[in-house]
């Protein structure tokens, strides 16, 4: 059996997946400021299915916007005004509290050159910070850790919770799946330790490796004498993820709101699923925002409670927006831009990138690139981590001015 097979399977259903980098490698503190470096933790939400970014960031000021979305719009007394020409949806009201104390950025216009509008190849360009005609292997993520690895004390350089699929962390890096995050909570272990009896190295190896799953996966787990966190999260599989990724860093948390020594992780990635809205999207897409809400207004209040608000970015991210013209079937088909949330103690909220103009659509009927998404990954590996981001990304990006560092 190949290795890749054989990890892929997993050790436990609904366990650990680990695609591996040796967790004996010696890593590297990165940053010389306080304010950067790997004790700044990014978690990643991806919206799955590709957010109607318009009836997400309205602009309702725009006489296009009500002709090419007869059924669909957002009425302006319902919408949330954040300025003169600019309003949320109003499901999105569990943000306006960031959004008032300046510690929530919406970057509109985002997407990239020659826009891919199949799911599968467009979020593999997202994944892998690689431009539309260029195939890349290896997630935007598992570069930056091979460039500087994360301090060799860490459990893991991420935990992605809630799907199978790695993501930008995919074909290298140190990372741990939780498909089911009740399970991590409530197991005592996801994995049996295999005892090593097998004369075949390559087996053996393989078998390492699910041990070192189980130890890192045990470091993170929740115990039973830690503190429970006050905040009360939102129900349901996200809200679930939310609390689960909350729990991780509880477990790896010092008192100081700074991971413990082999506890600690760089990344967690989140997905909300169920964007993909050909059909009847008021109310699907409704449902989904507040659920995006709630989840961002819980994860905050943890975070705060943890002491580690400050040091964490939360960013957004799909494989692409919907057309600006609904279809006939009260929804909206595949399409290129979209606005992404920016949260954090140290994000200089506002509003960023480029508003759309729906007067000058293309030739398909889809807004241009106005935020080429590689900047927003740019902002993280520069100004948040202190790494070189040309040198992963293979071209220099502008990074955005979103962050007070």
């Amino acid at each position: 059996m190949k290795r890749r097979s054989f990890l892929s399977m997993g050790a436990a259903a609904g366990a650990t997946l680990w695609l591996p980098r040796a967790f004996g490698a010696q890593a590297a503190e990165v940053g010389g400021s306080t304010n950067r470096g790997y004790g700044n933790l990014l978690i990643l939400v991806e919206l799955k299915g590709g957010n109607d970014g318009l009836n997400t960031v309205i602009p309702f000021a725009d006489p296009t916007y009500y002709q090419l979305r007869k059924n669909i719009g957002i009425k302006r007394e319902q919408a949330i005004q954040l300025d003169e020409r600019t309003a949320l949806h109003p499901s999105l009201q569990p943000l306006m509290p960031l959004w008032q104390s300046q510690q929530l950025a919406i970057v509109q216009g985002v997407s990239y050159a020659q826009p891919n509008l199949s799911h599968f190849r467009s979020i593999e360009i997202w994944d892998t910070a690689s431009h539309s005609d260029q195939y890349l292997r290896e997630g935007w993520l598992t570069r930056a850790f091979a460039q500087a690895p994360v301090p060799a004390g860490f459990a893991a350089d991420g935990v992605v919770i809630g799907s199978a699929e790695m993501g930008p962390l995919a074909n290298g890096a140190r990372a741990i799946a939780l498909v089911n995050p009740a399970q991590f909570v409530k197991a005592s272990r996801l994995v049996t330790p295999v005892s090593l009896h097998e004369r075949n190295p390559e087996l053996a190896h393989i078998l390492d490796v699910e041990n070192d799953i189980v130890k890192a996966a045990d470091r993170l787990r929740p115990t039973q004498g830690q503190a429970q966190l006050k905040t009360v999260f939102p129900g349901g599989a996200f809200g679930g993820s939310i609390k689960t990724a909350m729990q991780v860093l509880a477990a790896g948390n010092t008192p100081q709101g700074q991971p413990k020594s082999g506890q600690g992780v760089a990344v967690i990635r989140l997905t909300l699923n169920g964007f993909d809205t050909h059909q009847n999207q008021p109310g699907q897409q409704a449902a989904l925002l507040k659920q995006l809400a709630d989840g961002f207004a819980s994860m905050k209040s943890a975070l705060v409670e943890l002491g580690r608000w400050n040091e964490t970015l939360v960013m957004t991210y799909a494989e692409f927006g919907r057309r600006p013209r609904e279809n006939q079937s009260n929804g909206t088909d595949h399409g290129t831009v979209a606005p992404h949330f920016v949260m954090g103690g140290r994000v200089r909220g506002g509003l960023y990138g480029v508003p759309p103009v729906l007067a000058r659509l293309d030739g398909n009927g889809n807004l241009p690139v106005g935020v080429d998404f590689q900047q927003l990954y740019a902002t993280v590996l520069g100004p948040w981590w202190g790494l070189d981001a040309s040198a992963i990304l293979q071209q220099r990006f502008e990074p955005l001015p979103l962050l007070r560092v």
